[in-house]
């Protein structure tokens, strides 16, 4: 399977040190979302994956190799800062850069009226890129880092600037992207787009990884002894149930921690013995409570 693999990279500025001996993966055909405050080191990892900037230490490699230059114009990448040439048009400007990485006009101009029609965009793509919102610039970005039908993508917030109805767009293409084999790393600070997109989750915070791996692997990581109850009737009892905290309490539907050590199907039996229980179960946290657990 191929891997993009981060192993044991550190960077400074200055005295500053930005990334500290980190390591992740990014998998083959899985979408990994690359999560992290501002300044916790995202934008530099990506920088150094596509050689803008040099590692301090360790290693950057894909399929088992290091990254040349000819690897990395396989490579699809979009900055978060935009980095189009204002006065160009959409089409002009998508095929110029296909062809900077070594495709033939034909298939540059191909490619090109091919992601347009799929991000909404062919019925502009005659008009000047500075005559564009910021949400459609942003869409001629992502067009620009796939119309080379690169090995792997690394994208640096690429839902940012983009409503509702243009992020479903975006997110149908890099699906299906994924789906052909690409591996697909992203940064996002809608960590909602984050939670339903990504397949593996990689956390840093302050330089450093502090959770790496499957999202649902990671969920059940940070998963806390919490539980959801629903009732035919009020719930209150539960404030005297031993080893139980209630969370919040609204009539039937109750939500308690438990007390370590304490059994789960006892307070089932307990509810089951004062009636129908429509729903019982564990409280499986969000990204956004284990991104904020996290970062304490």
């Amino acid at each position: 399977m191929s891997v993009l693999s981060v192993d044991e990279v550190s960077r400074s500025f200055g005295d500053r040190q930005v990334l500290k001996k980190i390591s992740f993966d990014v998998v083959a055909g899985r979408m990994t979302g690359f999560v992290g405050a501002n300044g916790a080191g995202k934008t530099t990892t990506m920088r150094i994956m596509l050689g803008v900037l040099a590692a301090d230490a360790g290693e950057i490699t894909w399929q088992g190799a290091p990254l040349t230059r000819e690897v990395r114009q396989r490579f699809g990448y979009m900055p978060e800062e935009r980095g189009l040439y204002p006065k160009m048009s959409i089409l002009d400007q998508v095929v110029y850069l296909g062809r900077l990485h070594g495709m033939s006009a034909a298939a540059a101009r191909g490619s090109t009226e091919s992601l347009l029609e799929r991000l909404g965009l062919a019925e502009r793509a005659g008009e000047q890129v500075e005559k564009l919102s910021l949400g459609n610039q942003q869409r001629v970005q992502i067009a620009a880092a796939l119309v080379h039908d690169p090995e792997v993508l690394v994208l640096d917030e690429p839902f940012s600037g983009l409503d509702p109805l243009a992020v479903e767009v975006v997110l149908a293409v890099l699906r299906d992207r994924a789906a052909a084999g690409a591996p697909v790393l992203f940064s996002s600070h809608q960590l909602d787009v984050v939670e339903r997109l990504c397949d593996d989750l990689v956390i840093i915070a302050d330089g450093t990884i502090r959770a790496a791996g499957s999202r649902t692997q990671i969920r059940a990581d940070h998963a806390l002894p919490r539980y959801r109850l629903e009732v035919a009737g009020d719930a209150g009892w539960l404030r005297d149930h031993p080893g139980v905290t209630l969370v919040d309490l609204d009539g039937p539907v109750a939500v308690f921690d438990l007390r370590a050590g304490e059994d789960d199907q006892a307070v089932l039996r307990a509810a089951l013995a004062k009636g129908p229980v429509r729903a019982f179960g564990p409280v499986t946290p969000s990204l956004t409570e284990i991104f904020r657990e996290v970062n304490q």
